[in-house]
């Protein structure tokens, strides 16, 4: 359990929290959710202690222990993977420590051994015994072999040490867990097994994620934070999101019939007011009209851009022909004489245990990288747009975002351009921001801007949600959806390859590749993994 008691957070003049008052319960999963700049991450650093409230406090029982997951690895280069995972639990580590310090002693006081003694029975208690084998079961269940388990963690992949942190927070059974995007880095299977293992987890969890369908799995409550305040909706994202449009509905036709009640109302007073004979009845009714109160309908903070691919002309009947492609990379295979066609309609997610095969692919279609041997051949009528994983090359330069998109965008008429700018959520003095200090979600946003500008009518898609929030997700698959070209992406949202994929394309560890023409949840049924 944790509560909340009137916290407010201000940095300078700017009020990030106010007077947020909410108690999260045992066995209870919730949902953290608000646009991109609401205070979210903030506010779990407040709920773990790292970031002091102006105002309020943050009440847990006593002795129990909150688990955060923390996102820098680096501070634990030296250590072996093991012993990272076990540093979840503050408490049993600093005993594991002590204790192996006593053991290499080469002499031993009476207090010494007292306190040995003391050391052996918390450690007891902690549960010590089981730590290790406890940890290397959450790293295999993440996909983290045994081979890895005592290497140090400056020796591992980046993606493998975020693993290890999240097996971290997860160790020892904590009484409050603290999630900040769990599933990045995650594979399908990891993902499957953490949905699993929050749905069974008997503690307080709280969640913040951009994946739709995973706070759609785990989440009995939503947290939405919105101007600065925080409501608590029961159920999952879904159930909050048709609620909370059902709510703001149900508000603006209650006062649509409470204006056409005033205006029947005004318009009987106008006419009998002076009327001797209706003065009374004038009088009742403005009585009546003195009683009617509209609702407040307090305007979201959440902004969702305008996503909308048109075509310039559509796809002949000849698209894009991939014939015994290879890429070696290090003596390795990477790409292994791989073929397939792309057919009118299509919309093909690429999955992959590496997703250096998946962007070494789309780089090589869009001609950025080279290939070993094979052929690749565009159809004449193709006109490609490629959003990349990787954009930062895009925005080394000294321009506004006016000027940025104006390269791709061949029209004198500012109003024009600084309209199309608004809809995707730069407004104002915005498109007077220099694009090399842009957020992550911003430069995913202009890059959007220029794919839909090019008008292709085939779109290469690395990772699209990168950076996005939820509402820039959801106008982003909305977008693909109504696309009326191909498709070729990769991406770890659910939602996205469900929705959008209408066939799946898997590389294997050997660089070959198996094609489905089947939509992704039947790909996941055939691979078990739901």
């Amino acid at each position: 359990m944790i509560q909340v008691n009137n916290v407010s957070l201000k940095f300078g003049k700017r009020t990030l929290f106010e007077d947020v008052n909410i108690k999260f319960t045992n066995g209870n999963c919730y949902g953290l959710i608000g646009a991109n700049g609401s205070g979210k991450s903030t506010f779990l650093k407040i709920l773990s202690g790292e970031i002091e409230t102006t105002t309020g406090e943050v009440i847990t029982n006593k002795d129990e222990r909150i688990s955060f997951l923390r996102q820098d690895h680096y501070q634990y280069d030296d250590k072996r993977v093991i012993d990272v995972v076990i540093m979840g639990n503050e408490k049993l580590y600093k005993v594991m420590e002590e204790k192996d310090k006593m053991y290499q002693q080469t002499e031993f006081s009476e207090e010494d051994g007292m306190k040995l003694a003391n050391l052996e029975a918390e450690f007891m208690d902690l549960d010590g015994w089981n730590a290790e084998p406890d940890a290397a079961i959450l790293l295999n269940n993440l996909g983290i072999s045994e081979e890895f388990h005592n290497m140090k963690m400056s020796e591992l992949p980046v993606k493998m040490r975020v693993k290890v942190l999240l097996a971290q927070a997860l160790f020892g059974n904590p009484d409050v867990l603290l999630l900040d995007e769990p599933t990045n880095s995650l594979d399908l299977e990891a993902i499957k097994w953490l949905e699993e293992f929050l749905i069974n987890f008997d503690n307080t969890v709280i969640i913040v994620s951009h994946d739709r369908h995973f706070l759609n799995k785990v989440c009995t409550h939503i947290a939405d934070i919105d101007y600065g305040k925080i409501k608590l909706y029961v159920g999952n994202y879904d159930f909050w999101y048709e609620s909370s449009e059902l709510l703001q509905k149900q508000m603006r036709d209650s006062n649509k019939k409470k204006e056409e009640k005033i205006k029947e109302l005004q318009s009987f007073i106008a006419r009998f007011s002076a009327n001797a004979s209706k003065s009374k009845q004038a009088t009742s009714r403005k009585k009546m009209l003195d009683k009617i109160q509209l609702d407040e309908i307090i305007p979201s903070s959440r902004k969702y851009p305008y996503i909308d691919f048109k075509i310039e002309k559509p796809s002949g009947k000849e698209i894009l022909k991939v014939e015994n492609l290879t890429k070696v990379i290090d003596g390795k295979k990477i790409l292994n004489n791989i073929s397939f066609a792309i057919f009118k309609g299509d919309k093909i997610t690429f999955i992959a245990q590496s997703d250096t095969a998946k962007t070494l692919l789309f780089n090589i279609l869009m001609g950025i990288e080279s290939y070993d041997c094979g052929s690749i051949e565009w159809g004449k009528t193709i006109i490609s747009g490629y959003l990349p994983q990787d954009n930062t090359e895009f925005f080394d330069v000294d321009k506004t975002i006016m000027q940025w998109i104006g390269q791709y965008y061949d029209i004198k008429d500012e109003t024009i351009l600084r309209g199309f700018l608004g809809r995707m959520l730069f407004s104002g003095e915005d498109v007077f921001k220099k694009v090399n200090v842009l957020s992550g979600g911003e430069k995913a946003r202009c890059m959007l801007s220029k794919m839909m500008l090019e008008e292709p009518n085939f779109l290469i898609l690395d990772e699209p949600t990168n950076h996005l929030d939820l509402e820039s997700i959801t106008s982003l698959n909305k977008g693909l959806i109504n696309f009326q070209g191909e498709i070729l992406f990769t991406s770890r949202d659910y939602e996205l390859n469900s929705t959008v994929a209408n066939r799946v394309i898997e590389i294997l560890d050997d660089g070959s590749i198996i094609d489905r023409s089947i939509p992704y949840e039947e790909y996941l049924n055939e691979r078990n993994i739901k």
